[in-house]
């Protein structure tokens, strides 16, 4: 007979409070502060593509940038889990911040130290250099949304939690609202190096702020009496697998990201063959009230008895819309398209974010989020380095041939960006298979049971009272037990 999991403890042997509406009022101000780091990183992170594909006029240049974003992503992601379960939320968060801050002043230095002639030069060595250190600030912003991602179920009753997944949609859809119009009204009116003072600028508030916020936790959750050690796979895979169909949700996941590689590498060349960079970043602003739309919807109803299911159907979506909104070269259709995609990524993420906040305990949730975080983005750099040479070579070129539009005009219409439009609807396409399948697969089923079966909460009160045992929470006995069901 298996001996029981030993319960959870802290570094200083005592149990983290309950929730209640001291933790949320907490939850609500590391949000704000969240969402103004946000602003910032996203506001350099959409500058730098604009600039870049502006001065370079390049597609694979984008799509390197980009894809060499979610690579970073991908390589620290489980690193950054790590350190999320072995250190205290603030500290991390503070950390990430002077990082970030950190690479903006390299930036700011290197802007000034070259001519921008030089830093354009895509085939020069200080692109990529200047480039580089924007990203690195960027990834490590994630340090920080894993760790608010561990907030919500520290501070956040279980039976709120996904109305408070559903806030972090729309307050990232009004930093993505902001930075997004900002960014191309300051790279078209300002230039890149006004640009970097900006973000420099808002960093630095965002840090000051930071150090006035409070996050109510006593101690760090470690199992079985120690802290995690190393910073690799080994402790990740087997609260991963402890799941059924868990695992199975990452891979959909990561699938699901080798597509939106597509959509990373092109969508912003799409937008700038439409509209010039100031109107793109106001319809990318306008249009990310989207994000606005579908959290509030999440804060409002939640997601529904099976997260699991929400998720793929909101997934359906997503490639029904890929098919169609660069169907024809029309502007408008591509901004509908963009908001409503935007209204349907908030769901999606509260729903993956839902699931492993209830299926995982809040000890391992750091190293599972960052696992998420490190698969799932390794797809996309794939796709991104893979579609930016097809896209520039192969492609565009093709569609703009007389072949190309005799043989797909009559379903893609005339256009100079035809290329990019076939790139959308192939990704979007195989998409949509793939999820049709995931609906009629087992590990859709087992994981659709396991989160049925699991402790509504992961906490144990401030009394040491369990509100319910974090270890059971990812057990797969329940499930096994609970009876199949296609619709569950």
């Amino acid at each position: 007979m298996s001996q029981p999991t030993p319960a959870p403890t802290t570094d200083d042997d005592q149990l983290q409070s309950a929730p209640g509406p001291r933790t949320v009022r907490a939850f609500y101000q590391v949000l704000a502060n969240t969402a103004l780091a946000n602003v910032t990183s996203s506001f350099l992170w959409f500058a730098l593509t604009f600039w870049a594909y502006l001065e370079t006029e390049s597609v694979l240049a984008t799509a390197i940038i980009g894809g060499s974003y979610m690579l970073l992503v991908a390589v620290f992601g489980v690193v950054f889990g790590v350190i999320v379960d072995r250190m205290k939320k603030k500290a991390v968060m503070v950390l990430s911040s002077l990082v970030t801050l950190s690479t903006y002043l390299i930036a700011g230095a290197l802007y000034l130290t070259f001519p921008e002639s030089v830093l354009i030069d895509w085939g020069g060595p200080w692109f990529w250099v200047f480039a580089g250190v924007i990203l690195v600030g960027g990834v490590v912003e994630n340090l920080r949304n894993i760790a608010l991602s561990t907030t919500v179920t520290l501070l956040v009753p279980s039976d709120r939690r996904d109305r408070a997944n559903g806030l972090v949609g729309a307050v990232q859809g009004i930093a993505f609202m902001v930075t997004s119009v900002f960014s191309g009204l300051s790279i078209g009116l300002l230039g890149m190096g006004a640009t970097v003072v900006i973000a420099i600028a808002a960093t630095a508030v965002a840090l000051v702020h930071l150090l006035f916020v409070s996050i109510p936790e006593r101690g760090i959750a470690h199992v079985e009496g120690e802290a995690p050690k190393g910073f690799g796979f080994r402790e990740v895979i087997p609260a991963v697998l402890a799941v059924p169909g868990l695992l199975a949700l990452i891979l959909f996941t990561t699938f699901n990201n080798l597509v939106g590689g597509v959509f990373m590498a092109l969508m912003d060349p799409y937008g700038l063959t439409l509209f010039s960079v100031e109107v793109w970043g106001v319809i990318l602003g306008i249009t990310s009230i989207g994000f606005i739309i579908g959290g509030g919807l999440v804060a409002k109803f939640g997601l529904g008895k099976n997260p699991v299911r929400t998720m793929l159907l909101v997934n359906i979506g997503i490639a029904i819309l890929g098919m169609t909104f660069a169907i024809r070269e029309w502007w408008w259709l591509y901004a509908l398209g963009i908001l409503i995609f935007m209204c349907l990524m908030p769901i999606a993420e509260a729903a993956e974010q839902t699931i492993v906040q209830r299926v995982v305990p809040f000890e391992k949730q750091g190293r599972v989020f960052g696992f998420a975080a490190s698969v799932e983005s390794a797809a996309a750099p794939i796709s991104a380095f893979v579609i930016g040479p097809i896209a520039q070579f192969w492609l565009i070129p093709y569609m703009d041939s007389p072949a190309g539009q005799e043989s797909l005009g009559w379903l893609l219409g005339p256009g100079e960006a035809r290329g990019i439009a076939l790139a959308f609807l192939g990704a979007s396409a195989l998409l949509l298979i793939v999820v049709i399948l995931a609906f009629v697969s087992k590990p859709y089923r087992e994981l659709s049971l396991a989160y049925a079966a699991a402790p509504p909460s992961l906490h144990t009160d401030s009394e040491g009272t369990d509100a319910a045992s974090p270890t059971d929470a990812a057990s797969p006995a329940p499930a096994a037990r609970a009876p199949v069901s296609p619709r569950s």
